[in-house]
């Protein structure tokens, strides 16, 4: 199985779900096994509408790519537990994916609450990234590797 994102950057919903449409067409056209994970920004678009504009437009539009053929909603955002819940009850059981940042809820809350899966986005390049540069830093300062370099488990 392949599977793609595709955004809808709050573009007119009639144009997200074509979008959304034409990809799973064209994954049906091509006989392969194919999940859309289609992203609403209705909360990282939201500017400063109210919290519950914001929910009611992300359940319309995670309905209507659920319709057009997607396999999941991303609703990327700090999502607290009851937002999540009226996402995940508007949208479907194991329907709704989010993203695990600073200040969002641990993954087993998700979990307990029906989200079916967590992105975490660049945060584990920048972690990697981070330790690449200390290390090169380190090698630039006194050109050997440090001693107390953690060991791979």
């Amino acid at each position: 199985m392949v599977g793609a994102n595709v955004e809808d950057r709050l573009k007119p919903l009639d144009e997200s779900v074509a979008v959304v449409d034409a990809i799973v067409k064209a994954a049906e056209a091509e006989g392969v096994p194919f999940a859309l994970n289609a992203r609403t920004d209705a909360f990282v678009r939201a500017g400063h509408r109210p919290v519950q504009e914001s929910i009611a437009d992300a359940i319309q539009r995670g309905r209507a790519f659920l319709d057009a053929g997607a396999t999941a909603v991303f609703v990327p955002g700090i999502l607290d537990m009851n937002v999540t819940r009226q996402l995940v009850e508007g949208i479907g059981e194991r329907k709704v994916s989010v993203i695990g940042l600073p200040g969002a809820l641990a993954a087993s809350e998700y979990e307990k609450l029906g989200v079916t899966r967590i992105s975490y986005g660049p945060l584990p390049q920048r972690v990697a990234l981070t330790a690449l540069q200390e290390f090169a830093a380190d090698l630039y300062a006194g050109g050997v590797v440090p001693a107390n370099l953690p060991a791979l488990n």
